[in-house]
């Protein structure tokens, strides 16, 4: 790189001949920096540096990463079930939120772990109260689209203190969930990005 970054833009051929390598023994480096973003190649002209950090390199390829590259199967619950299915409900498929569609399948509210425990904690008789006496309704609900950068929902799950956000269609009736994005998602998503500058 650094021959690169003091002679650029120089040929593969040239940097070979300074490292007293063949240009064959070089080409695979060239390229690990040229895809790292570090490099720049253009034919017939040859290598250049691209002036970038490590960090902005990271933040290009954060902004290359979409909701739908990783969100997962959404876990729904209609809004008549009880409270205490709901609570079963949640420990069976082992997710920290559930959605709550309506008999149109779509989108009228959130519960949360802390919503689930809130109702539990008192004398109510758990199987005779619906969810949507405590769930958390439309308009309070924060939500997403496949086609949102993963950066922005990450910013989203921070700022309003929430684990998951549902992943939503919009239509005429309102909104479809057809996925969910959750901090293990995000996880999983910057643990594959340290994968792969590895």
């Amino acid at each position: 790189m650094q021959i690169v970054k003091d002679n650029g833009p120089i040929t593969g051929e040239h940097i070979a001949d300074r490292l007293n390598l063949t240009r064959a023994t070089l080409r695979p480096d060239l390229a690990i920096l040229t895809m790292a973003g570090y490099l720049d190649a253009r034919p017939r002209v040859g290598y250049f540096y691209s002036g970038k950090t490590g960090t902005q390199l990271l933040t290009e390829n954060l902004k290359k990463i979409y909701v739908k590259d990783y969100q997962s199967i959404p876990v729904v619950v209609n809004e008549n079930v009880s409270v205490y299915d709901a609570i079963v409900t949640m420990f069976l498929e082992d997710v920290g939120t559930l959605f709550v569609v309506d008999a149109g399948s779509h989108l009228v509210g959130v519960l949360s772990r802390k919503d689930l425990l809130r109702a539990s904690i008192g004398k109510q008789e758990l199987t005779s109260i619906p969810v949507n006496i405590i769930m958390t309704r439309m308009p309070n609900i924060t939500t997403c689209e496949k086609d949102d950068l993963l950066i922005d929902v990450a910013k989203k799950l921070i700022d309003k203190q929430i684990d998951a956000l549902p992943v939503v269609k919009e239509t005429e009736k309102g909104f479809e969930v057809f996925g969910r994005i959750t901090k293990t998602n995000i996880t999983k998503a910057f643990v594959a990005l340290a994968a792969e500058d590895l």
